[in-house]
């Protein structure tokens, strides 16, 4: 991968604080909105999430998901042309008493420091979301694949 494009791809991955998550939703597509952060050990991406919500229990039943990560639009700009990363994957919830809860919380918090509130409420819980495969589009027509090292490879790499 040129540098070009492992720049876009980290920023993408690591740089937006909102994604698009799908579920299977009785075997169904269900998308919904999802606050992430990337994992500190750069295995993926964490999302912090209530049981109540409809994804969280989609989660529960099917761990395959899909994140997409996307540029901000800005006004006139061809929506073809915006650059996105979609991310298929497992999510897997950290239990409390998983030793990767105190760092998910510590890196959630410092993304998200409004989230302190949500943190101490018995239904949320944070999923690891590990992505295995993906595809980078920097616009229309230009698009890669990628596999589950390089994306591994892009989160893990300190700017």
């Amino acid at each position: 991968m040129d540098p070009n494009t492992e720049a876009t791809l980290h920023a993408l991955l690591t740089g937006l604080p909102v994604a698009s998550l799908g579920t299977l939703h009785d075997g169904a597509p269900f998308v919904s909105m999802a606050p992430v952060v990337p994992a500190p050990d750069g295995t993926g991406f964490l999302i912090h999430v209530s049981r109540l919500a409809q994804h969280t229990r989609d989660m529960l039943v099917d761990a395959r998901v899909s994140l997409m990560l996307m540029v901000p639009s800005e006004e006139g700009q061809d929506p073809l042309a915006l650059p996105r990363v979609s991310l298929q994957g497992r999510a897997e919830e950290l239990t409390a008493d998983d030793s990767r809860q105190q760092a998910a919380a510590r890196a959630y918090l410092a993304r998200f420091p409004q989230a302190e509130m949500t943190l101490g409420l018995g239904d949320f819980s944070f999923f690891l979301i590990r992505p295995t495969t993906g595809r980078l589009v920097f616009g229309f027509g230009r698009a890669l694949s990628l596999d589950a090292s390089q994306i591994g490879a892009s989160l893990s790499t300190v700017r």
